[in-house]
């Protein structure tokens, strides 16, 4: 049931027996799994259906690192819906090695309190709720070419990569669209808009109540808890408890404890060409929709034992279209994609804002070249932009890019790389800024160090190497050999992807929750948000934040005798 700005005295009313702060794809999907469960739900969100811009201005923390970190308006959305809007729906798991002790890479030593065989039974129920197909993230290779990457190296060593792992990607990234009839028709769903959690108060360790601003009233006050699962956004989530702490000084380990450090993203970008000389290499890179109910795509990955015994955090490659900012390419479906993404009131409705301006690139945009390649490919384009807007827009199967070939066979070649945990790169709050609701607003201080790009530029050596003695291909730098460090540098901004400021610890000192997510010395507090997560994997981290509070909730089902389910 859907409550559009609700006044304090109504939620009061209210009983429920868990509360969800935040209305986002975790959040909604942590409230319908309780929901199937039994309890009796109510989910807090801050924002409305639509875009408010005095709601979003809540977003606009203090970002000392520019450089790195894109301002907050850009990587997450106050509404229904959440991230939803801006996520592009890529679905993919953490790997096995994420969970293990990584002695080779710096804060990565201990591993996870938690294995991995302990979030496998959540992956296809996870799936299931994204809309993102079956829990298949491999597929086998056509002809001879499994054999041919599985070979051993001409020293008899194992190969040292894979090309048989799949992304899977949302039909619908938008989890209250997907989910709408139950959210509006369940009598104990309750949705409640325009209410922002500013604090909490704390009685014998347990959360008794929400302090709630509410639009309706335009004040906060409190809000009885039974139970509470925070499920923001990892910057949101952290703000909060930040708030929390400040006022309960002693909790979450104090202010020199885990909470707001080791905060990471991803690096991801393009230092280099692929040029595939093998024609069955050169067909495995498109979207295709596979059998088992979503599109997908194929990604090149280094083995574990190259992990391990070439010191390399985790990585995944694939290749992409060229450049489409530059007209040289005249390719007439590229251009048409560039002008899509360029005009300011089309663009943003296609893809998320960080990536359409990575994309485009700083105006001023060279228009004038980029319609003479529409106009000298007219046949292309007309045969690309109809069908892609179809794909995108119309088919129930949601096509989530484009890639297409071209006959030199030379492509970006895309990383998307693991930012290595640090504990000064952090979040704090802001103590000269609140926003409307009193809330102070984070201070973000992202960075990245040698130690992440290092491991980044031994594995595009070694997959070059790899791919040189099988003859599929070979890379070219797009940086001259003394400056490939500064090439990740420069591609390297983040702040879509907000973990680890809340990780996981196996105690109070060393993380914010336990490996059943419940935050240490506060009995009914949980996170379910991508800030718990200890590493942040080559993988984004939606799929296993879902995971992650799939089992919480069958956590808190098992403990609570009066949830019906």
């Amino acid at each position: 049931m859907l409550h559009d700005t609700p006044d304090h005295a109504s939620l009061t009313a209210l009983d429920v027996d868990l509360t969800v702060v935040g209305g986002g794809p975790v959040g909604l999907i942590a409230a319908l799994a309780a929901r199937a469960r039994g309890a009796r739900v109510l989910v807090l969100e801050s924002g409305l259906q639509a875009r408010s811009a005095a709601i979003q201005s809540h977003l606009d923390d203090t970002v000392l690192t520019p450089d790195t970190h894109h301002d907050g308006p850009i990587t997450s959305a106050r509404r229904l819906g959440g991230a939803g809007h801006l996520w592009g729906g890529r679905c993919v798991p953490y790997d096995p090695i994420d969970f293990v002790p990584r002695p080779w890479l710096p804060g990565c030593g201990a591993g996870w309190p938690l294995a991995a065989a302990e979030l496998e039974p959540w992956l296809a129920p996870a799936l299931e709720y994204l809309g993102a197909g079956a829990a298949v993230f491999e597929s086998q290779l056509p002809g001879d070419l499994a054999g041919r990457i599985a070979r051993p190296n001409a020293d008899g060593t194992p190969s040292g990569f894979v090309a048989d792992r799949l992304e899977r990607w949302t039909n619908d990234p938008r989890i209250d669209r997907r989910h709408r009839d139950q959210i509006a028709g369940d009598p104990d769903l309750h949705v409640a808009l325009g209410c922002t959690v500013t604090g909490a108060q704390i009685v014998d360790g347990r959360v008794t109540a929400l302090k709630l601003w509410t639009e309706a009233d335009a004040r906060v006050a409190d809000l009885p808890a039974r139970e509470v699962i925070l499920a923001g956004g990892g910057v949101a989530t952290t703000r909060l408890l930040l708030a929390i702490q400040a006022e309960n000084p002693a909790l979450l380990g104090g202010p020199d404890g885990p909470l707001g450090r080791h905060y990471m993203g991803h690096l991801n970008g393009q230092i280099a060409d692929i040029v595939i000389d093998d024609a069955a290499f050169h067909g495995l890179f498109d979207y295709f929709r596979d059998a088992h109910g979503s599109y997908v795509r194929r990604r090149i990955a280094p083995t574990d034992r190259l992990q391990s015994e070439a010191a390399l955090s985790n990585v995944a490659f694939w290749p992409v279209v060229p450049e489409i900012a530059q007209a040289d390419h005249r390719s007439g479906p590229l251009s048409a994609v560039f002008l899509g993404l360029s005009m300011p009131w089309l663009g943003p409705r296609l893809i998320a804002e960080a990536i359409r301006r990575k994309h485009i690139g700083p105006p001023p945009y060279r228009r004038a070249a980029h319609l003479r390649n529409l106009v000298g490919d007219p046949v292309g384009t007309l045969g690309f932009v109809p069908r892609f807007l179809w794909q995108r827009f119309g088919a129930r199967a949601r096509v989530p890019g484009f890639f297409l070939q071209n006959p030199a066979r030379r492509y970006g070649l895309e990383f998307h790389a693991e930012h290595l945990p640090d504990p000064e790169s952090r979040i704090t709050l802001d103590p000269t800024r609140r926003d409307r609701t009193g809330l102070p607003h984070a201070r973000i201080d992202f960075r990245f160090a040698p130690a992440d790009t290092a491991p980044i530029l031994r594995a595009h050596a070694a997959l070059d190497a790899w791919l040189r003695e099988r003859g599929l291909g070979r890379l070219i730098y797009r940086y001259g050999p003394d400056v490939p460090e500064r090439g990740i540098l420069v591609e390297a901004k983040h702040g879509n992807h907000q973990i680890g400021t809340a990780r996981m610890g196996r105690t109070a000192a060393e993380g914010v929750v336990d490996p059943q997510c419940q935050c240490f010395g506060l009995d009914n507090l949980h996170i379910a948000s991508t800030a718990v997560l200890p590493t942040s994997s080559q993988a984004n981290p939606t799929l296993s934040a879902v995971q992650l509070a799939l089992r919480l909730v069958d956590t808190l089902a098992r403990r609570d005798a009066t949830w019906k389910g």
